[in-house]
């Protein structure tokens, strides 16, 4: 009931988010864009909205590699659009998805599930990582000296000393982190053991769990290719959306260069610290805002664009993303 509460209250702020940036753009306006675009530019967007979601399979494929035999081709396409499912239905919001996913990684796998959770950490770290150095290197190179870059790049350098800095901490202080997480998840463990029996919630058992996810993760450092292919999957995943966003755009008559666009595709992402499920307004809003000062596009262009392409997301992660977390086995976390 908690949850339902939960949910409900999230798709009210974040859709009340979205329907109040609408109304700011003006919905008659938002309403004659989309009666513009042409057919074919919409049935291209479906295609690359399909593409990232098939794309993103590469940095589960080389995230999941060193458990067990890893997944197939086809079963990391499968965890990544189910993947999206649980980004979109998730109470907490896309920042939940990966602690649900490995669940069925470690079920997929034979291994164990503190395990399964740091090579997906790893994947999360390294996209994002990947991402944000692309647009800090657009908009130090290509874009130098460009009014409209000053406002973005500066969140974007924000977000980059914070991944460092969490790198470093991580890499160095890796004995002090482990010490502090095992005394916070103990208590956490013991009432976690009332709904689920096979959790052990001594510190003993709780010192395993994190012992398996720090030498998951520290495993990545022997094995660079992996770690590129997540980051050349993420760029990738950029690079999609980007066109995306560019064809929409200029079908809509607004002349803009693909660059500052690629560059501001991690930007709203920080939207998905916000507890709403899928984001829902708080990754449209600045996405549709960040168009707006980088490209020159009016208000109801941006939110057109944004709005079908978020649109067109939503519908395939729930459809197909849906299918395939159906198909997952792990559902059942009793022993």
């Amino acid at each position: 009931m908690r949850r339902r509460v939960r949910v409900v209250a999230g798709l009210l702020l974040g859709g009340g988010a979205l329907l109040g940036y609408l109304w700011f753009a003006g919905f008659g306006d938002i309403a004659v864009r989309l009666r513009e675009l042409e057919p074919v530019v919409v049935a291209l967007v479906a295609v690359l909205v399909i593409a990232e979601g098939a794309v993103d399979g590469l940095g589960v494929w080389a995230s999941v590699r060193p458990l067990g035999d890893g997944l197939t081709g086809p079963e990391s396409v499968q965890f990544a659009l189910a993947g999206d499912f649980f980004d979109i239905v998730s109470p907490a919001g896309p920042a939940s998805s990966e602690p649900i996913m490995a669940q069925f990684v470690h079920t997929a796998t034979a291994t164990n599930y503190s395990e399964a959770l740091g090579v997906r950490s790893v994947a999360k770290y390294v996209k994002s990582a990947a991402q944000v150095t692309l647009s800090i290197l657009l908009a130090l190179t290509v874009l130098q000296g460009n009014a409209t870059v000053g406002p973005i790049l500066r969140p974007l350098g924000i977000a980059g000393v914070a991944i460092v800095g969490l790198g470093i901490l991580v890499a160095v202080g890796s004995t002090a982190l482990s010490r502090v997480a095992i005394s916070i998840l103990t208590p956490i463990a013991r009432v976690i053991r009332r709904f689920v029996p096979s959790v052990d919630p001594d510190e003993a058992g709780v010192r395993d769990a994190v012992g398996r996810f720090r030498r998951r993760v520290g495993e990545f450092r022997t094995v660079p290719l992996l770690v590129g292919l997540i980051a050349v999957g993420g760029i990738l995943e950029q690079t999609i959306v980007a066109v995306a966003l560019w064809l929409l755009l200029s079908d809509l008559g607004v002349a803009v260069g693909f660059v500052p666009i690629l560059l501001i595709v991690p930007l709203p992402q920080v939207g998905t610290v916000v507890p709403i499920p899928a984001s829902l307004g708080s990754y449209d809003v600045l996405l549709a805002g960040a168009l707006v000062l980088t490209t020159g596009a009016s208000g109801p262009v941006a939110a057109s664009a944004v709005l079908l392409f978020r649109g067109l997301t939503l519908v395939f992660g729930l459809a197909a993303g849906g299918f395939c977390a159906a198909q997952l086995r792990g559902w059942d976390v009793r022993p």
